[in-house]
């Protein structure tokens, strides 16, 4: 008997630990381009290497240094567009976003 007690004091804790359990919030994917003063390999090669400069989430970055133009692609839930544009600048780039595209990752 108290075998049983047990293993369904046990399934109740299970169930309420399954049922408590937040479901993971969804993921919005952003991704951005930014039109920057960007006009050498030099400064490709400083948003580059500084990545985590731009803030959390960054899930890509491409950089187009004949269009002056940085491609970011990030986790919206952690990260905006004022926040890269703060990074951008703690790397002495001038950024502000171009257009922004929504996808639902």
């Amino acid at each position: 008997m108290k075998k049983i007690a047990m293993l369904c004091l046990a399934l109740l804790l299970g169930a309420g630990v399954s049922l408590a359990a937040k479901p993971a919030a969804q993921k919005k994917t952003v991704t951005t381009v930014f039109t920057t003063d960007i006009d050498c390999e030099h400064c490709v090669n400083k948003i580059m290497n500084n990545v985590p400069s731009l803030g959390k989430g960054i899930k890509d970055v491409q950089v187009d240094l004949q269009k002056k133009e940085v491609t970011v692609v990030y986790d919206a839930s952690k990260n905006s567009d004022e926040n890269i544009v703060k990074g951008f600048a703690s790397l002495k780039v001038q950024a502000e976003p171009k257009k922004t595209e929504t996808d639902g990752k």
